[in-house]
């Protein structure tokens, strides 16, 4: 048995270096905490069945390859995820500009519309914030988290702003900011709290 940790343990290792996560990165991906991650890998514990499952498919290799020799040498890991996700988010957010420009353009040519033309700007945004948030709920971290809610808060109010300053004549507008720095302030408490594992979301280390 002790053997059979050892080599568990040191395939966790090169296959997690191999794709180029932290374990904390692997943690959160298997919903488990980084300290059960530095167990595996230092041979005071073997994963149960389905989480050997689970880094097996992270991997692309089978369980077998995990629990003998050589498992850093089959991997055929997908490749670098973080840039992967990096990759994928840019994009999404560069259509959502590019989309922007097109709505512009449309507006811009349209003597009606010409002086709203950039409106469509100030929502680009909120739509990206929209975007970073299911993102972050899917790959991300609370940093990332209250990264993305406080774009999208902030956004809005901006948002707000700019509508009420052109269609209308109210100028007491900046109280939309003291409710958006109130959502910001319940934004940081409640990823924090959940953070500190106030919350149950995360499975404990085993």
């Amino acid at each position: 048995m002790d053997e059979l940790k050892e080599i568990i343990a040191k395939n966790l290792t090169e296959l997690r270096t191999c794709a180029h996560l932290t374990q904390l990165q692997l943690a959160e991906m298997l919903n488990y905490s980084d300290k059960a991650v530095s167990k595996w890998e230092r041979g005071e514990a073997i994963p149960d069945i389905r989480v050997l499952k689970k880094l097996a498919d992270i991997y692309n290799i089978t369980v077998d390859d995990i629990i003998t020799d050589d498992a850093g040498k089959k991997a055929k890991p997908k490749l670098n995820i973080g840039k992967k996700r990096l990759l994928v988010t840019l994009l999404s957010v560069g259509l959502v500009f590019f989309i922007a420009t097109v709505v512009f353009m449309i507006l811009f040519f349209v003597k009606t519309t010409e002086s709203y033309a950039y409106l469509s700007f100030v929502f680009a945004p909120f739509a990206c914030s929209v975007l970073l948030i299911v993102f972050s709920a899917k790959w991300g971290n609370w940093i990332t988290n209250i990264i993305a809610c406080s774009l999208a808060v902030w956004s809005a109010a901006v948002i707000f702003h700019i509508f009420v300053a052109a269609f209308t004549d109210f100028n007491k507008i900046y109280f939309i900011y003291i409710v958006a720095a109130v959502f910001e302030i319940l934004i940081v408490l409640w990823f924090t709290l959940r953070k500190l594992a106030l919350f149950p979301f995360k499975r404990k280390d085993k």
